[in-house]
């Protein structure tokens, strides 16, 4: 994929991380759901490990100046968290080739999901515990894994169904042209 293709793409996963979360947090389903997190996915994903960096990092800090979330404070663990879903899930993605689409993506989405919540948490231990504030390893499993299943459960399906999409609609280059996309 060119460079412009990828900066096109990184730019309008950057801008959907300012309007999804607008619009699940106008309906009331931004905490749980989670919606930033999904085009840094798919931002590292369809375009490498340097555009899901970037766009983990832009996302939050453009939303932020745009509509004024995620609030300044929480931004300290909150760019930790999506930098690393954005790079470790391309690069994941750009190692793993078992023939099939969706064993690679849930083998990118997956550890780099978890790997992004606790980078995330160390990142908000770190800033809570300098602040003499508490927080707790229960506080951070809760915050980061148990409220947020359904935004887990949201990224799982929406992202190897968006990756398919594109490449039916040869926005993207298929993964494996000779074989016809799943999902």
């Amino acid at each position: 994929m060119s460079s412009v293709k990828k900066i096109t793409i990184g730019a309008l996963c950057v801008a959907l991380c300012a309007v999804l979360p607008t619009a699940f947090h106008a309906v009331g389903l931004g905490t749980a759901f989670s919606p930033m997190h999904l085009p840094v996915l798919l931002c590292g994903i369809v375009c490498g490990p340097l555009y899901g960096l970037l766009c983990g990092i832009l996302g939050p800090v453009i939303a932020h100046l745009i509509t004024g979330m995620p609030p300044a404070a929480r931004m300290i663990y909150f760019i930790p968290e999506l930098l690393t879903y954005g790079a470790v899930t391309g690069l994941i993605y750009q190692h793993v080739h078992t023939g099939k689409l969706l064993p690679d993506l849930y083998l990118a989405l997956v550890p780099a999901m978890v790997l992004g919540r606790v980078v995330g948490g160390v990142a908000q231990g770190l800033f809570y515990l300098a602040s003499a504030q508490d927080w707790s390893v229960a506080m951070w499993a809760s915050a980061y894994f148990v409220s947020t299943v359904p935004g887990i459960i949201l990224d799982l399906i929406a992202i190897p169904a968006l990756v398919t999409v594109l490449e039916r609609a040869r926005l993207i280059p298929r993964r494996y042209p000779q074989q016809k996309s799943e999902a």
